[in-house]
């Protein structure tokens, strides 16, 4: 609010001998009676800057100083002489909370007094505790966005529109009454709130209705030692504590914590939302999420997108959120990327991307009673990871929504390698529903997302997480796509595995046959197998070796392991082993190492070493043993457990 749009106060007594007199107990009865909404006025006028708890301290301070100090005759306009229901104690009263609130807006000058509105208030104050309204949903997040972005007198015009139910003509006088020079460019700028004055009335914006927590309780400990610590030098110095401009203090020149950010308010206007044409990707050396289009029926509600935005950057009690794993769930820095907007099943789903991370917004087509927040990290996406993104879940299927450049889609069950996959519809880049890998019960199926481009075709697996998982197989360093027939055959005794690796961020699993082991009881050849999931944090990796001998439907995790190099590209060495009984009942403790390892020994229950990279002790079921491998290099490894 600029400086000029309030004009000086009018000096007392500057009313006219026919004006109607109001004194202090008539002032009070109606100051008593309509407290509550005289306190909510004032708040939805003063500056949002102030912040929630201020505004609320400021607003109850404001109109408890409203009373006269004696007989006093008010000005005869429309506005005040109709009153509330014909009360003219009501209107001075109405009067004096909207003029000193809009003065309290004003900015502090040099060389002049500050008014007393314009100070913080003395009474009342709650030492120990931070007092705000109740938090609304959407649309009353989305309202006070829109009254921030007004001035003083503009933001009174709104209130007294929609909340007092004034004409504009009385509006006009009461803003003129109460210092406004402009009341006119006032009624301007606050056109097109009308929508929402239904909602002024609601518990977001009840200075009366209040929720308490406590301030921080550890800094107020240290505050209160440094006090007293300080308490000799501040009454040397108190001189100086005085001295405007100075920005000595902690923070420096950093604004009020409440003050307004033009990048953050620009991050919740659905018009400044990037929209990147459809055929961007063909020309840009970018393959990742930045260079898809907005897609889907709802990209032009402007309405869905506002409670988007606003329920990211404050999402209320009642809305469902959650992140993966070194995902920040804070809200955007500046204007986001659209990736959808549309109708998905039961629910209206918006996709955000701002470099960091993707979110999705779902709210239900009949209303926003149950709406969910989802992050997903995506940094340093590349071709492969920026493949696919989850739209929704329901009745365990899946819909995606592909990459621009993605051709084909198909289901593929991961258990059955020579099933074939059966082809999903794409429409606009959504997929028809799939069946979703199984979550409970015996593992019977694990059905995989199979997309094609140009460069060839790669299998996804979901985790439960909005952002699928690529699968690879190789030796590390060396891994490729998990899409031909060799690959989906080592691919499917170890997929029911995956469901160890839910909601943990993962980006992406790979899995290589590390080493090959003749039983002893020459039955055949089983094979050490290394399952890696590198995550998009970059930790919390989870890595498991297997053990498969010929026949078994799957296979059997020996050992396992988190934030571990091994098996990865920065070490590939792995040592595991397992308890194994031959067909013949006798029990032995099988080892492998990786290619490499020169010798293997166990000590504590079962005591024996081997040179090479295999080991194979007779021993007694459930004996324990402690695994130590030796490298060609010379450097030691030890089991995975």
């Amino acid at each position: 609010m600029q400086s000029q749009d309030v004009a000086p106060r009018p000096a007392p007594g500057s009313g006219s001998a026919a004006d109607p007199v109001v004194d202090v107990e008539q002032a009070e009865a109606a100051l008593v009676e309509h407290y509550p909404r005289l306190v909510r006025i004032a708040y939805l006028v003063l500056p949002p800057g102030l912040g929630r708890g201020r505004r609320v301290l400021t607003a109850h301070a404001l109109t408890q100083r409203a009373l006269p100090r004696g007989r006093t005759a008010t000005p005869v306009i429309p506005a005040q002489s109709a009153g509330r229901e014909g009360d003219p104690g009501y209107a001075f009263v109405r009067l004096q909370v909207v003029r000193t609130a809009l003065e309290a807006g004003l900015p502090l000058r040099r060389r002049a007094w500050p008014r007393r509105s314009q100070l913080p208030p003395l009474l009342p104050q709650v030492w120990g505790l931070r007092l705000f309204p109740r938090s609304g949903g959407a649309d009353e997040l989305a309202l006070d966005q829109r009254l921030s972005a007004l001035s003083g007198p503009a933001r009174a015009a709104c209130v007294l529109r929609g909340l007092e139910k004034l004409p504009d003509g009385d509006v006009r006088e009461l803003l003129a009454a109460a210092g406004v020079t402009d009341a006119d460019a006032a009624l301007d700028e606050a056109a097109g709130t009308e929508d929402g004055y239904a909602l002024l009335g609601s518990p977001e914006f009840d200075p009366c209705s209040l929720q308490a927590r406590p301030t921080d309780l550890m800094r107020r400990r240290q505050h209160m030692k440094a006090a007293l610590a300080a308490a000799a030098a501040v009454a040397v110095c108190g001189a100086l504590l005085g001295l405007p401009g100075d920005g000595w203090g902690p923070d420096g020149a950093a604004a009020p914590p409440y003050a307004q950010n033009p990048a953050a308010q620009a991050a919740l206007n659905p018009a400044l939302l990037l929209k990147v044409p459809a055929a961007a990707w063909e020309s840009s050396a970018r393959t990742d999420f930045s260079v898809w289009p907005a897609r889907g029926d709802l990209t032009g509600d402007t309405a869905l997108l506002r409670r988007a935005l606003a329920v990211w950057a404050r999402p209320g009690e009642r809305v469902q959120v959650s992140a993966t794993p070194g995902t920040p769930s804070g809200g955007p820095s500046g204007p986001p990327q659209l990736l959808y907007a549309g109708t998905v099943d039961n629910a209206r789903v918006v996709l955000l991307y701002d470099g960091l991370r993707v979110v999705r917004y779902a709210e239900p087509r009949d209303g926003t009673e149950g709406a969910a927040l989802d992050f997903a990290r995506v940094d340093g996406a590349d071709r492969a990871g920026a493949g696919a993104v989850v739209l929704g879940r329901s009745d365990g299927n899946i819909r995606y929504l592909t990459a621009p450049w993605v051709t084909k889609a198909a289901e593929r069950d991961l258990l059955k390698p020579g099933a074939g996959a059966m082809d999903l519809t794409l429409t606009d880049g959504t997929t028809a529903p799939m069946a979703g890998p199984a979550q409970t019960g015996a593992c019977t199926s694990w059905n995989v997302l199979q997309l094609t481009d140009a460069t060839g075709t790669r299998l996804l697996t979901d985790l439960g997480e909005l952002v699928p998982a690529r699968l690879t197989t190789g030796r590390p360093g060396s891994v490729k796509d998990a899409s031909g027939p060799g690959a989906l055959r080592a691919w499917a005794p170890y997929a029911c595995s995956l469901g160890a690796m839910r909601s943990s961020g993962v980006r992406s699993v790979n899995t290589w046959v590390y080493a090959s082991q003749p039983l002893p009881d020459t039955s055949g050849t089983a094979d050490w197998v290394c399952t890696r999931a590198e995550t998009w944090q970059g930790g919390g990796e989870r890595v498991l070796a297997q053990f498969h001998t010929p026949g078994s439907t799957y296979g059997a995790v020996a050992a396992k392991a988190e934030n571990v190099p091994a098996c990865g590209a920065k070490d590939p060495q792995v040592l595991a082993g397992v308890l194994w009984k031959s067909g013949t009942g006798s029990w032995y403790l099988l080892a492998a190492g990786s290619r490499g390892t020169s010798s293997i020994s166990a000590t504590g229950g079962v005591t024996g070493s081997a040179q090479g990279d295999l080991l194979a002790v007779k021993t007694r079921q459930g004996a324990q043993a402690e695994l130590k491998g030796t490298l060609e290099d010379g450097r030691a490894v030890s089991g995975l457990r």
